[in-house]
C-alpha cells in the first residue's frame, strides 16, 4: 500500500498549530547557552529569544511556554523575585507581547525557579506550606498578567491554587487571561534535564509530597474535577510518554482541552539513542508525537516543535 493510500485512512495527524514550544530565558543581551542534556535546546536572552520566536512563528508555530533561568543571587525562601518590578522574565514577556502580539505566550507559575530551596512552594520546618504559597503564586500571576501573558501555567501542584488564581485575576479585571493547570503532574524521573536547564533542583528531599504518585490514575480524575470546578481553561498531563493512559482518561472524562507535556527526559532519550545509532530519532520523534495526539491530547508542549515543523 502506497503512502498516499495510507494517508487517506490515517486517523491521527500532527498539526503544527497544536504544538507548543518551550523557551528558556536568560537575563542580559546577546546570550545563548547550550543545555548539555538537551541537544539543540538553549537558554536565550531577550534579543535572541525575540528573533527565535519570530522565526518559529514564520514556521507556523503559534504558542510558546516561557521558563526563566534565574541567577542564584536573586533567589530567596519566599520567591519574592517572581513578582519584582525588576524581574527580567516579566520584562521579556512585555517585549515579546509588544513586538509579537500574534504569539500565544504561556507562563510558568511556581516558586522553584525563584526559591533558594528549589521547591515549588514555600518551605517551613522542612515542609511545604500550601496556603502561604498561594499568596506568592497570586502575586506572581498578577505580575505576569500585567506583563501581557495570555495563559498562566500553574505547575506548583498546591491545593486550591486554580480557584485562588482565577479569583485574583478576575478581581484585578484580567478576565481574559486563561489558566492551563498542571492537573496531573507526576513525581517523575523524566524531569532531570529540565532541572539542569533552570538550575532548580530541590536543595533537600524531593517533590513527592505535592506531585502525584506514578502508581495512581483515579487521582488524576479527581484533580481534573477539582481544577475544572475551580475555573481551569485547560488540563495538563505531565510527563506524557509514560502517562498516555492518563491523557486518554482525562479526554474521556472532561470537555476541557487536554494538553500534555513531552518532557525533557523524553526528548533527551530520543536524542541520546539517536546519536548512538540505536534508533531512528526522526521516526521515534514522530511516533511519540502521534501517540500523544492519538491518546487524546488537543495540544502538546514539546522540545521537538521546531524540529518537526522544519
Amino acid at each position: 500500500m502506497s503512502a498516499g493510500v495510507r494517508a487517506l485512512s490515517s486517523e491521527t495527524e500532527i498539526r503544527k498549530e497544536k504544538l507548543i514550544e518551550p523557551i528558556f530565558l536568560l537575563d542580559g543581551e546577546n546570550k545563548t547557552q547550550d543545555i548539555l542534556s538537551m541537544p539543540g535546546i538553549f537558554r536565550m536572552s531577550e534579543d535572541v529569544a525575540l528573533k527565535h520566536i519570530e522565526s518559529s512563528l514564520r514556521l507556523g508555530i503559534r504558542s510558546f511556554i516561557l521558563f526563566p533561568a534565574v541567577e542564584e543571587s536573586f533567589k530567596d525562601s519566599e520567591g519574592s523575585y517572581s513578582y519584582s518590578k525588576n524581574n527580567f522574565y516579566l520584562r521579556i514577556i512585555k517585549t515579546l507581547k509588544r513586538e509579537l502580539p500574534e504569539a500565544v505566550l504561556i507562563s510558568d507559575v511556581a516558586l522553584d525557579p525563584y526559591s533558594s530551596d528549589g521547591h515549588d512552594g514555600i518551605v517551613k520546618d522542612g515542609k511545604i506550606v500550601n496556603d502561604e504559597t498561594l499568596d506568592v503564586l497570586g502575586k506572581m500571576s498578577l505580575a505576569q498578567a500585567e506583563a501581557g501573558i495570555d495563559i498562566l501555567g500553574p505547575s506548583d501542584m498546591m491545593d486550591g491554587r486554580v480557584a485562588y488564581l482565577r479569583d485574583a485575576l478576575d478581581t484585578a479585571r484580567f478576565t481574559d487571561v486563561a489558566i492551563m493547570s498542571y492537573t496531573a503532574k507526576y513525581a517523575s524521573a523524566f524531569y532531570g534535564p529540565f532541572r539542569d536547564a533552570l538550575d532548580s533542583k530541590p536543595k533537600f528531599g524531593d517533590k513527592k509530597t505535592y506531585q502525584m504518585d506514578a502508581a495512581n490514575a483515579r487521582e488524576a480524575l479527581r484533580e481534573a474535577r477539582l481544577d475544572t470546578a475551580e475555573g481551569a481553561d485547560y488540563l495538563m498531563v505531565k510527563p506524557a510518554l509514560a502517562y498516555l493512559d492518563i491523557i486518554y482518561r482525562l479526554k474521556e472524562a472532561s470537555t476541557l482541552p487536554i494538553v500534555c507535556y513531552n518532557v525533557s527526559g523524553e526528548y533527551a532519550m530520543v536524542k541520546a539513542a539517536g546519536a548512538k545509532g540505536w534508533i531512528d530519532p526522526t521516526r521515534a520523534r514522530d511516533e511519540m508525537l502521534l501517540a500523544f495526539f492519538r491518546s487524546g491530547a488537543d495540544a502538546v508542549i514539546t522540545y521537538f516543535a521546531r524540529e518537526f515543523v522544519q
